[in-house]
This record gives C-alpha cells, sequence and structure tokens, in this order.
C-alpha cells in the first residue's frame, strides 16, 4: 500500500485522539486538502510533528475516517485485517456454538478496531459486510479474503451505505459463495425470523434488540395486550405472542409492514389472524386509540432517530418526550412501557430525562424496572460512547 499521508490535528483535539476516540471528524484536520482519496492511509500528527494515531480517510456522516493505531510502525495492510478479524471471529465462539441463536454480529466497527465496517452471521454461514464510506470500501478485496480465512462462509453480501446523500445504495447484494435461498429462517433465543439479505438497506430483523425481545418474551408478555408501535416487521409482536401474550397490535406506516409481520408470525407457527397488523401512521393511531378508548398492558415504543409522514416529522433528539406522553397516555395503571431509541447524538442519562420529562407532564408516575444497552456481540470501546447507541427502558406507569 502507498506511504501514508501526513495529517495535522488542530490542538483541541490531539488530547480526545490521544484518549483513544477514534472517529476522525471533518473539524479536527488542519490541512484537510490533503485529502483526496478515500481508502488513504494517513497518519496524524500534532502541531510539535509529534505522532499521535494512523488511520484511513473515509466520509462518513461528519467523520472524515477512523483511527486503526497508535503504532506508528504498524502497516495497514493483509496481515492488520487478518488480525483484527480472527479475534472478532473468536471472541464470538459462543454464538457460533448457540443452536438457539443463528443470527448476531461478528464485527462491530470501532468496537473491534476498525470503524465503518460491520459483519453480520446468518443461518448456516451467511454473512453481511456493510460499509459505511468509500473509504473503507477501497479494503473489500483484503477484508473478504480476512473473513475467509477466519470462517468458514457459504456466502457473502455486502449493504452499502453510502453515497453523496448518505443513503443506501440500491444493487446487487450478492458477493461470493452460494447465493442463499430466501426468506433464510434463522433462529433468535429460539425465536424464528425470516431474513432477506439481498432486499435493500435491512434484512428483516434488528439484531442488536435481541436481550429486549427476549425479556419482553420471557418476563412481561404473559397475559398483556400489547400495542407494538413502528413495528417494522413485528419482531417485538412475535416475542410478545411466543410470550403469552393475548394480543399483540404492531402499527407501522410502511405498506409492506404488513405482509412482513403476517410472515414472521407465520414462521413462528402462530395466527397472525389472531392479531392486528395495520399500515397506518402511528401518531395518527395515537389519536385513533384516545378518541376510541382503547388501551394497552404494553406499549412498545421504538421510532426511528429521524422518521417524515405526511404530516409528522419525527427526531427522536427533540420530539421523544412528546411521543411518550401519547403512550402514557393509553398505557393502563401498573401497564408495562418499553422506550427504547438508536439515536447516537444523546446517552442513557439523557434519554432517561426524557422519560421523565413525559410523565412530569403527564402527571404520572413510574418506576424503571430495567434498562439495556447494546447487546455483547456488539462490541464497543469506552473511548466511544456514541458507538454504544441503543438505549431501552423498561418502566412500570404506577
Amino acid at each position: 500500500m502507498a506511504n501514508p499521508i501526513r495529517v495535522q490535528v488542530k490542538p483541541n483535539y490531539v488530547k480526545q485522539f490521544k484518549s483513544g476516540y477514534p472517529l476522525i471528524n471533518k473539524e479536527a484536520i488542519k490541512n484537510s486538502e490533503a485529502l483526496k482519496q478515500e481508502g488513504t492511509i494517513i497518519d496524524l500528527f500534532d502541531e510539535k510533528n509529534q505522532f499521535i494515531a494512523k488511520g484511513y480517510y473515509g466520509k462518513q456522516n461528519k467523520g472524515r475516517g477512523w483511527i486503526l493505531s497508535h503504532n506508528q510502525k504498524e502497516v495497514i495492510d493483509q496481515s492488520f485485517f487478518d488480525k483484527k478479524i480472527k479475534v472478532a471471529v473468536e471472541a464470538r465462539r459462543p454464538f457460533y456454538e448457540d443452536q438457539n441463536t443463528t443470527a448476531f454480529r461478528v464485527f462491530n466497527g470501532e468496537g473491534d478496531g476498525i470503524g465503518g465496517l460491520t459483519i453480520d452471521c446468518y443461518e448456516d454461514g451467511y454473512y453481511v459486510l456493510t460499509w459505511y464510506s468509500e473509504g473503507i470500501y477501497s479494503f473489500k478485496e483484503e477484508i473478504i479474503h480476512s473473513l475467509s480465512k477466519a470462517v468458514d462462509y457459504k456466502g457473502i453480501y455486502e449493504k452499502k451505505r453510502f453515497d453523496t446523500k448518505g443513503t443506501y445504495i440500491e444493487d446487487d447484494d450478492f458477493v461470493t459463495g452460494e447465493r442463499a435461498n430466501f426468506p433464510l429462517i434463522v433462529k433468535e433465543n429460539g425465536i424464528r425470523f425470516a431474513v432477506y439479505l439481498n432486499d435493500g438497506a435491512m434484512v428483516g430483523v434488528f439484531l442488536d434488540q435481541r436481550d429486549v425481545r427476549k425479556t419482553i418474551r420471557d418476563k412481561y408478555a404473559k397475559g398483556k395486550n400489547v400495542l407494538n408501535t413502528f413495528s417494522y416487521t413485528g419482531a417485538f409482536s412475535v416475542a410478545a405472542a411466543l410470550g403469552g401474550a393475548t394480543k399483540t397490535t404492531s402499527v407501522d406506516l410502511a405498506n409492506r409492514s404488513k405482509a412482513k409481520t403476517i410472515e414472521q408470525f407465520s414462521v413462528n407457527q402462530l395466527d397472525y389472524e389472531a392479531q392486528s397488523i395495520i399500515v397506518e401512521d402511528v401518531f395518527h393511531y395515537f389519536k385513533y386509540a384516545v378518541r376510541k378508548n382503547l388501551t394497552f398492558d404494553m406499549v412498545i415504543l421504538d421510532p426511528p432517530s429521524f422518521a417524515r409522514s405526511k404530516k409528522h416529522t419525527f427526531s427522536a433528539g427533540k420530539d421523544y418526550p412528546e411521543l411518550l406522553k401519547q403512550a402514557i397516555h393509553i398505557t393502563e395503571k401498573n401497564g408495562i412501557i418499553v422506550a427504547s431509541s438508536n439515536c447516537s447524538t444523546f446517552g442513557m442519562a439523557k434519554f432517561k430525562g426524557f422519560i421523565e420529562t413525559a410523565f412530569q407532564e403527564s402527571g404520572e408516575r413510574y418506576k424503571i424496572l430495567e434498562e439495556f444497552s447494546l447487546p455483547e456481540d456488539f462490541k464497543t470501546m469506552r473511548e466511544f460512547k456514541e458507538g454504544n447507541y441503543l438505549k431501552v427502558v423498561i418502566l412500570q406507569k404506577r
């Protein structure tokens, strides 16, 4: 590989990088004009020309790359990727041996030492690599070679989450090996899910909510009338139904959510006709529920960080308390609310502040029963709090 490009870090950012912060922010680079081709290896120096770290240049949201090493002599070559991926695979060995869970994360970006890349494993040796910048994508050949040395794969798929607008690039996601027969049925703590590895940016189930779904099934669902909002393919609803919920109601704006949710109930031998699956704007549904005096024993609130419909724009960072107030209003006394957010711009402390605000303004009391962040296969690093983005609080309305 070519010699690294020297990059000077502005004084305000030196301490941050030296302490282990991995994301190279756009504002941190003094001579950003030196960065021309994504995938270029860069050496970061302070104003005294002292070496700080080594990384790569790749545009990802506000970032301009990721730090890969604090060793100036480290060479970012095939052996570097071999080592990182081998260590990550070995750390997930218990998941490979768990017959009840056949979908999990194998490599979690900066948590495993290479920001901008994730690798997920699905039933029978199918892998999905997600590239978050053109910079990391330039190492595709090396990374796939490293993965093929570390695991016995059947087939490899990829998701390109980069372009000039920062949206998903539609493409044939198949890379190499055997093509899977879809739907591919995976297991998660014994729950079955139908996934499609070649069908757009998302495959059909969010693996980061595994522990929450298990908890809903095993501890909270029995005998409950459950509302699952922003339900996507109904994974929470399936978990609740398997846990003995008397009924589930799944609400999502996307037209395809209904067929996808029916499929998830069906692969678990559950009667989907005994459930309610509604294609509707969640904000409209809350108003409908109030008009019809509908209440629920459990409300699951897991909105996207940002969502837009014809009449509503939702941003988790400012609108979550108002959304939660609507959920509180239709939750029975002593009912359960599963409040969740995957927004990386705020942490658990601020999220709990949203909960406190919503209950205060609603004139209601609550008790926190459990809290969750990312599961153990989604490895994170202490120095990069944004990477541990998932916040879930299970609470009881008193």
